[in-house]
């Protein structure tokens, strides 16, 4: 079969022949017609990802969309190493593949489970939202914050405050859930100001119950110190900060007494703060959701035997999209 084939971390995946997977018990092959290049997937081929398989050739790709031999449409991921989803071939588990309703393409399926469920799977498994809660969600202008918005919204949140660099797609979301808007250009003491402003933390109704943070770095650093409380009365409500992402720094000091002075809760959620195999359920109510509510990310595709030249290339925020 043709593949996406990753020889070392320095070099793009090369279009070339791999050897055919064969199912083993409880697995399934799938005849894949879209695999996309998510930022995961470009941190593991370049070896900096904690989840990096280091053993060469391996197939680039941890999922994507495809036809099983009986006619299903399905989402899937696979794990197997060393075959990978940008394959015209791939192996993955029975219990992850999804099915994909009736409405959606290949194309889309591949390419927005990976953002959706960074904040489904947080809202629904780390966070276990209540409706009614109020949601902030920081780096909300890349694909995945975009989406944390609405889907926020759908799963009952009573208020979204959406913060982001790009003032344009901020004003853009306020059409699609958000109620509040945060710009991250500006100092640090007028951001603070502005985030407990959205948040209405000083008043009986407001404040924040869950933080979707896709940023960490000074962003997330300025909101803990927003959200930590000062005096020794009183007890401040409970926020679960749940860390997806990284964008904006690997790091942040974090004093002991943003901790003790709040009810602060740091939770992860990624690849191994859950099992996707006990997620099944919850991922296939998330593809309904995007497409009952027609979501959507910005794609572009190329075909397999170009995988190696369009890896690198700049398609201005959209997320690229192999077709096998």
């Amino acid at each position: 079969m043709n593949a996406a084939v990753i020889h070392s971390f320095e070099h793009p995946p090369r279009f070339e022949s791999f050897e055919e997977p064969v199912a083993h018990e409880n697995e399934v092959l799938i005849r894949v017609h879209a695999a996309a290049v998510h930022p995961v997937v470009r941190a593991m081929a370049s070896g900096v990802h904690y989840g990096t398989h280091a053993h060469f050739p391996v197939v680039a790709g941890l999922d994507g969309a495809g036809e099983t031999a009986d006619g299903r449409r399905v989402y899937f991921f696979t794990f197997r190493k060393p075959f990978g989803s940008m394959a015209e071939t791939a192996v993955a588990s029975k219990s992850v593949c999804i099915p994909i309703p009736d409405g959606l393409d290949y194309e889309t399926a591949a390419a927005i489970v990976n953002p959706a469920m960074s904040s489904w799977l947080a809202l629904k498994l780390r966070a276990k939202m209540i409706e009614g809660e109020t949601v902030m969600v920081l780096g909300a202008t890349g694909a995945a914050g975009r989406l944390a918005v609405p889907l926020a919204k759908i799963l009952g949140a009573r208020h979204v405050i959406a913060v982001g660099r790009n003032l344009k797609t901020l004003q853009q979301l306020q059409s699609h859930g958000a109620d509040d808007i945060v710009s991250l250009h500006q100092s640090d003491d007028a951001l603070m100001k502005t985030m407990r402003s959205a948040s209405k933390i000083d008043t009986a109704e407001g404040g924040v119950n869950i933080v979707l943070d896709y940023l960490w770095g000074r962003p997330a650093e300025c909101l803990i110190q927003t959200l930590t409380k000062k005096g020794l009365t009183g007890v401040s409500q409970r926020i679960r900060f749940i860390q997806i992402g990284d964008s904006a720094g690997k790091t942040i000091p974090l004093p002991a007494a943003s901790l003790r002075s709040s009810a602060l809760e740091l939770i992860g959620s990624g690849a191994g703060s859950f099992r996707l195999d006990g997620a099944a359920a919850d991922l296939a109510e998330l593809l309904k959701v995007v497409a009952e509510h027609k979501l959507h990310v910005d794609i572009e595709t190329e075909p397999l035997s170009n995988v190696e030249a369009a890896w690198n290339k700049d398609i201005g925020g959209k997320r690229l999209v192999i077709r096998m």
